[in-house]
């Protein structure tokens, strides 16, 4: 989970370095994250599923091994659509690890104390890496050079490499499936659309035809998706398991914290450079800070979700990352470190921290360890697409303040704008979850080769 949210945001502060070697442009620059975003959001529930159906260990190395190797290519790049290709074979690998990362924990951890710790290590593992990623970014870029924002990913995949194969066996499934194969190419195109809508939006505007036509066509898959999932006899998603409140409330708030939070570390490393005259470097280094709020997060969520459940964390996480997002849009020309970027990112770190062990826990919440994968799948399909959408939707808020303005002043205030409205989501999806994850805990749950599936009330 590390490597994959360091590399959603290590090319970050990389990115001028890579335009000025390989001559991208605008829209190459873009792609260098849309490459990565697009099959690793339209992959993930089929990715999901795929954990609960294959050898784990076999699972694990393969998809890590594809990382290794397009994150070697992609360094080594020396034409812009080679090192395209290599991030989008990084998102490929992505789209299967993610959501084995949880299901990891669902299955080895029962609920209780011992998954609470399991899911903290987790959630801070994903929020730390992302910090992290833009920290390197900065780091790698000045004094070595932007390639090694790609070979640095070698080293933590050899690291996973080994903790995989002396902690994971190769559990298969308790019982072959026949694959719902209509049912994931279904998915995958519907989820995949969407996201190609969300990208043209930023060449084309949100009233372009070829945006309403990738949105229309993305509807349209996923609801024959629906209906074919009600027909098929194994079904890539029981429509039953959508009844759970808790992975349902789980995926909302993904949904809107990703929302904030992907906008959120984009504005900010644009204010530090652009507004506040930062380097690479000081910029690199100034999100620390967001490193250690996290580590406390998720430490004082351990804590409290043993005792209360991940209701009033994912409430209180919520709201307190909100207010750091809103203290970030005060910082101008003029702003010192403490007031601009400490403070702020203290604040936001510990709330996000903590909200995302909470998240994990009641996605995770009376699942049956068979179908731990596709629960993964659902809740960060939920989260990428709400990443997505939120950094198209805000970069649009904050250009239309701008007016095209270059300055400080005119930066700051559209960057000001864009991060009081990501305040604005990451709080109504902190509200939501509230709303929707219920307040007691589920009852343990029922393995469907036992018996029906649990409903959660």
């Amino acid at each position: 989970m590390f490597l994959v949210s360091l590399d959603l945001s290590i090319v970050n502060v990389a990115l001028p370095a890579m335009d000025a070697a390989l001559d991208l442009g605008t829209a190459g620059l873009a792609w260098v994250i849309n490459a990565f975003l697009l099959p690793y959001a339209g992959l993930l529930l089929l990715g999901g599923r795929l954990a609960d159906l294959v050898g784990r260990r076999t699972l694990l190395l393969g998809s890590l091994g594809v990382f290794a190797v397009a994150s070697l290519f992609g360094g080594a790049a020396q034409q812009g659509w080679q090192l395209i290709a290599g991030r989008g074979l990084q998102g490929v690998a992505a789209a299967v690890l993610t959501p084995m990362s949880l299901a990891l924990v669902t299955s080895e951890f029962e609920e209780g104390p011992a998954r609470n710790k399991a899911m903290a290590v987790w959630g801070g593992a994903g929020a730390a890496g992302g910090a992290l990623g833009v920290v390197l970014s900065g780091l790698l870029t000045d004094h070595l050079n932007w390639r090694w924002v790609m070979w640095v990913n070698v080293l933590f995949v050899v690291a996973a490499m080994v903790a995989v194969l002396r902690g994971v066996d190769n559990r298969v499934p308790a019982r072959h499936r026949r694959p719902d194969i209509l049912g994931g190419l279904l998915v995958t195109a519907g989820v995949t659309a969407l996201v190609m809508g969300v990208i043209e939006t930023s060449e084309r505007g949100w009233g372009a035809p070829q945006v309403s036509g990738w949105f229309g066509a993305g509807v349209v898959a996923l609801l024959v998706f629906v209906v074919v999932e009600a027909r098929v006899a194994d079904p890539l998603v029981p429509l039953a398991f959508l009844r759970r409140r808790s992975l349902i409330g789980a995926s909302v708030f993904g949904f809107l914290l990703t929302s904030a939070q992907i906008a959120s570390f984009f504005f900010v490393s644009q204010i530090m450079q652009r507004v506040l005259g930062y380097s690479p470097t000081e910029t690199g280094l100034s999100f620390l800070p967001f490193c250690v709020g996290i580590m406390i997060g998720l430490r004082a969520a351990q804590v409290v979700a043993r005792d209360l459940g991940p209701r009033p964390v994912l409430l209180a996480g919520g709201l307190l990352g909100a207010l750091g997002l809103f203290w970030f849009g005060f910082a101008g020309p003029t702003s010192g470190f403490v007031t601009a970027i400490l403070g702020p990112s203290l604040v936001c770190s510990i709330g996000v921290g903590a909200a995302m062990v909470a998240m994990g826990s009641a996605a995770s919440s009376g699942v049956p360890v068979e179908q731990a994968g596709l629960a993964s799948g659902i809740l960060s399909s939920a989260r990428q697409l709400g990443g997505a959408l939120g950094l198209a939707v805000l970069v649009t808020v904050a250009s239309s303040v701008t007016g095209g303005g270059t300055t400080p002043d005119a930066l700051s205030d559209g960057f000001a704008t864009a991060l009081w409205v990501a305040a604005g989501l990451l709080a109504l999806g902190a509200v939501a979850a509230t709303v929707i994850v219920p307040a007691s805990r589920p009852k343990p749950p029922v393995s469907e080769v036992d018996g029906a599936l649990p409903h959660i009330a």
